[in-house]
């Protein structure tokens, strides 16, 4: 039946309305607010409380009575996505008199209901809106966890907080834009690090960062435009931040011990400042660039690719991805730019194969080498394990950072000649599906 009703939503929008009711009678209790919600401003953990229940027990259907849940407000969206071509998720964003937003989702494969989460957005002091707080709340409607953000005073997000099911007492805390600590330039082979930033307090870490004559870190947050590329990645939720640049640092600075490394963070909201990253690493001596990152969009990539380019002297370590394909057929970027000072590679386990989900391409992908469980230190200081094209990558530029310590005149192309005469043929058609082959222990200098 929801198959059907799916049919109908999707190719009859006219009669959502009808969609709606029928959910409701497969189990979507009616709207259950016991008048409006309460003020947000008087009491934000009391409105959160009091707006996941609502969403919880809400009818969809009844847009009036989600509207009357915030008196004055005004519904701005509302949608029901599909999971597996079946709907499965719904979204509610409600705009609230003082100019706040509350936004309000549930996930219900196969119309029952699995979980709710809530987030309030405040306007910001130039007029946009900022998430400020969320909660999530189990198929029971009862809430299990809070996130707070706060904002330092140039408006940046500055502190998480995790909170307890009561919305007010803080289980744990995290700095998302700490301040970078003093030190000294450690001296050894630069190499540039792209991706979501570092976190830059860890003893492992600032220890092995590069540093002007002033004791600045060399680097740069191209993200936010400051300098503090510290380890955040929140474009996909600000309350919960992926993290990704540490680990891979780790790796890196573990098998080149003398390296140093030039941090920055990717600049997501505008991929044209690409060219700006490229040329400050270079002006800064980089000669190799770990870029373990990528996307299915050539135009997120035109500033780089122009960037990389004009510096044929840089070596660009960039991975092949994780997407489980052929990358002539289906190109990745930057893998698949046709740059000669670029050198991509994909994952393997430890006996040669291919690893699970790694992509490949015989004529993009350059090299494979083990990247499956690897020891990491994650952004928390803690230790675990790692796999996938990300993480193979940093493995070939500590090569290439331990090549240019020994031979400290060498640029791209003697560091990519070099890197790719280790390179073996694997046994088997993975053969045929790589350019050069894998090199079976890039730690090994023999």
């Amino acid at each position: 039946m929801i198959d059907a009703l799916g049919q109908v939503w999707k190719a009859h929008p006219a009669r959502r309305g009808c969609y709606l009711a029928v959910l409701g009678l497969m189990g979507w209790s009616a709207t259950a607010a016991a008048g409006p919600l309460p003020d947000a401003k008087a009491d934000l953990s009391a409105f959160m409380r009091a707006a996941a229940v609502f969403a919880c027990r809400m009818d969809p259907a009844d847009s009036a009575g989600v509207r009357a849940a915030v008196p004055g407000g005004r519904l701005l969206e509302f949608d029901i996505l599909n999971i597996r071509g079946q709907p499965g998720r719904s979204i509610h964003r409600l705009l609230m008199p003082a100019g706040g937003e509350l936004v309000m989702r549930r996930l219900f494969p196969l119309g029952r209901l699995r979980r709710v989460s809530v987030e309030y957005h405040e306007r910001g002091t130039a007029g946009e809106a900022r998430p400020l707080m969320a909660a999530t709340a189990d198929h029971t409607c009862k809430v299990f966890e809070g996130r707070r953000l706060a904002y330092d005073g140039d408006g940046q997000a500055g502190r998480l907080s995790v909170l307890a099911s009561d919305l007010e007492t803080v289980i744990s805390t995290e700095p998302l834009n700490p301040p970078v600590p003093a030190g000294t330039d450690p001296g050894g082979p630069l190499v540039a690090l792209v991706d979501s930033g570092v976190n830059y307090t860890l003893d492992g870490i600032k220890a092995r960062l590069a540093r002007d004559a002033e004791g600045n870190l060399v680097g740069f947050d191209f993200w936010d435009r400051d300098r503090r590329p510290y380890d955040v990645d929140a474009s996909r939720s600000a309350f919960f931040p992926l993290h990704h640049g540490s680990a891979v640092a780790s790796i890196l600075l573990g098998e080149a011990p003398t390296a140093r490394l030039a941090v920055y963070r990717y600049p997501r909201p505008d991929m044209s400042r690409m060219a700006a990253l490229v040329a400050d690493a270079d002006k800064a001596g980089a000669v190799i660039v770990n870029l373990a990152m990528g996307s299915n969009r050539a135009e997120d990539w035109s500033a780089f690719a122009d960037a990389a380019r004009a510096r044929p002297h840089m070596l660009f370590v960039v991975s092949a991805g994780n997407n489980g394909r052929d990358i002539d057929r289906g190109p990745v970027y930057p893998a698949s730019l046709p740059l000669d000072n670029l050198l991509v590679v994909t994952s393997a386990d430890a006996f040669g194969r291919l690893a699970r989900g790694s992509n490949w391409g015989a004529e993009a992908v350059d090299l494979m080498v083990p990247g499956e469980q690897l020891a990491v230190t994650d952004h928390r200081g803690a230790e675990g394990r790692a796999s996938g094209s990300s993480f193979a990558v940093p493995r070939v530029a500590a090569l290439a950072a331990r090549l240019l310590a020994a031979n400290p005149v060498w640029k791209a192309p003697e560091l990519k000649a070099a890197i790719l005469k280790r390179a073996r043929r694997p046994q088997g058609d993975i053969a045929n599906r790589l350019r050069h082959g894998w090199i079976p222990d890039p730690a090994d200098d023999f």
